[in-house]
């Protein structure tokens, strides 16, 4: 690597969305609500749900691919993958390293990270550190998730707000910061809080989720705030200074009330793709940048603030310069 190149930024975003579409229409039918109960709740009116084909590999390498083909010629030249997943089953294989190999020229180095659905931004801080310490000077960061494979249909905690997609981002070697220093941890006195807590059901199938959300709502307000001024703080920029807040699409009301407490300014674009996407756990900070980049095309090159939180419970944030 150059020693100009000191620093890591975003070159560019990708994301992959299944080819089937569930309403809220076809969700109410396993439950006992009906659909404006789904809506007002959530904020989502559909969700992706992977097809058999549409493994977390696949989708992963898709995504992986729409962002090296942005980021422009010699952009697929990755030097190391790092995949963000919590719905990954096999502990004999990298999820990574089956992405990898799926690219056009696969990249050596493959690593998997599971922090939930913070996942994705403690991916992207590793990312940084090995490109600010000159370890490789190409990475992509991918979140891959197949959240519909681990609730069941007839849960009205997890059934209506989970589902299936991958995002990607290329990150490069720069002459000036392109992403902050983090603001991360967990907090493991409320990990009851969203849990998987058998390895395997009865069946021998994978482990159900189980959220409590009222309990995850108000532990999100009481302390994801003060985790988003101290990103804010070592990034060096003020909250005026943003264009974009993309945080984890978990909920509608929690993005709605995450905004109302940081005090946003009325210029500050809150991602919201929670409403099409529903719930992607760690592809979903990804996803959204996906799309409000592809709505807000005048947001390339602008600060945004990323916040991603999750079962744990785990938590980061950083400030990074959109592709």
């Amino acid at each position: 690597m150059s020693s100009a190149s000191t620093y890591a930024r975003l070159l560019s975003v990708g994301s992959y969305r299944p080819s089937r579409v569930l309403t809220n229409e076809a969700v109410v039918a396993h439950l006992e609500v009906n659909e404006t109960w789904v809506h007002r709740r959530t904020g989502i009116r559909t969700r992706g749900v992977a097809g058999d084909e549409e493994t977390l590999a696949y989708m992963g390498a898709q995504a992986a691919n729409a962002a090296t083909r942005r980021a422009g010629p010699g952009a697929d030249t990755v030097d190391c993958l790092i995949a963000a997943s919590m719905t990954h089953q096999d502990p004999d294989a990298s999820l990574a390293r089956s992405i990898a190999d799926l690219l056009p020229q696969p990249p050596r180095a493959a690593l998997d990270v599971n922090a939930a659905c913070a996942g994705f931004c403690v991916a992207l801080e590793l990312a940084r550190c090995l490109i600010q310490g000159h370890t490789y000077n190409t990475v992509l960061v991918v979140g891959s998730e197949r959240m519909r494979d681990i609730i069941a249909d007839d849960d009205r905690a997890t059934a209506p707000v989970f589902a299936d997609g991958a995002g990607a981002v290329l990150l490069h070697g720069a002459p000036e910061p392109g992403i902050g220093a983090p603001a991360w941890g967990s907090d493991p006195a409320f990990r009851h809080l969203i849990t998987r807590p058998d390895p395997t059901q009865d069946d021998g199938g994978p482990a159900m989720l189980q959220m409590h959300g009222p309990q995850v709502y108000r532990w999100v307000i009481d302390h994801l705030p003060d985790v988003a001024a101290t990103a804010l703080q070592r990034a060096g920029v003020d909250v005026r200074d943003l264009a974009a807040f993309i945080p984890h699409q978990s909920n509608d009301r929690i993005i709605t009330a995450l905004s109302v407490a940081l005090d946003l300014p009325p210029h500050v674009t809150v991602a919201r793709d929670i409403t099409r996407s529903g719930n992607t756990a760690a592809a979903s900070i990804p996803m959204a940048m996906d799309t409000l980049l592809h709505t807000r095309p005048d947001l390339s090159g602008k600060l945004a603030l990323l916040l991603g939180y999750g079962a744990g419970i785990t938590f980061a944030a950083q400030v990074v310069q959109l592709p």
